[in-house]
């Protein structure tokens, strides 16, 4: 299986959180150590939340599935990945690698309502204009008893501190991917699922620090993205939720 062969022009300069910037990154997807790096890193993270299906047909539809990097985590789980993205090129990407694709706006899904035993929607939220209108939307698609799985960043001055002045100067994370305004309040998105009959449970999550440093240090030195340069980090719990946080629910109703 080969994916897209990484990017040679220079990317466009586009406005932040544009998603254009995906199509100009499309080579970048798969790269082990490349600018989506941590993406992979979090898909991981956010996959040991999952169970093993129930049962034969059961579904799982991940909401912003981008090249679909949740599909190697889930292998032997027992789930119909269903991908549900606005960008092409990385569609065609993650149907590559077993994902059944869907391109569409993560606040307007053609499925059916309770079609979906998990819904995961991870590094999406503080990308969509209306949040909200994404939560609902995963909520509908959740069967009664079915998990809702997230992560995104929080609304507060460390995050937009930490996530675009400093995060974005790094290799492994693209300038301008982030508008620190569409960043997600940790209540009200407690909140919010709640409405709609999901009782979310939030944890603060990092990539592990002396683990970060390391690959950090091996990637500059190599000056290469293309293989990776020795163990990738984990993501691991920590006390605060004040910059990345992840969270998991049951719908009740």
């Amino acid at each position: 299986m080969r994916d897209a062969a990484p990017v040679s022009t220079p990317l466009r300069v586009l406005p932040p959180n544009d998603p254009r910037q995906y199509d100009d990154l499309a080579g970048e997807w798969w790269r082990p150590d490349g600018a989506f790096a941590m993406l992979h890193w979090l898909a991981r993270a956010r996959a040991d939340l999952v169970p093993p299906a129930s049962g034969p047909d059961a579904v799982l539809v991940d909401l912003g599935c981008g090249a679909g990097l949740l599909a190697p985590h889930l292998a032997g789980k027992g789930y119909r990945h269903i991908g549900v993205d606005l960008t092409r090129s990385a569609l065609v990407q993650a149907a590559a690698h077993g994902v059944t694709a869907l391109r569409a706006d993560a606040t307007a899904v053609p499925l059916a309502a309770g079609c979906a035993d998990v819904v995961s929607a991870g590094e999406l939220l503080e990308h969509v204009p209306d949040w909200r209108r994404a939560v609902a939307e995963a909520c509908r698609l959740l069967r009664p008893g079915g998990l809702l799985v997230l992560d995104t960043l929080n609304d507060t001055v460390l995050a937009r501190l930490i996530a675009v002045e400093i995060g974005e100067r790094l290799p492994t994370v693209p300038r301008g991917i982030h508008d620190p305004r569409l960043f997600v309040d940790a209540r009200a998105l407690v909140a919010e699922c709640a409405r709609h009959g999901v009782a979310l449970r939030l944890r603060g999550i990092r990539p592990e620090l002396g683990g970060t440093l390391a690959w950090l240090l091996r990637r500059l030195r190599s000056g290469a993205a293309d293989r990776p340069v020795g163990r990738t980090p984990r993501i691991v719990p920590t006390w605060s939720r004040a910059v990345l946080y992840q969270g998991h629910g049951v719908r009740n109703r």
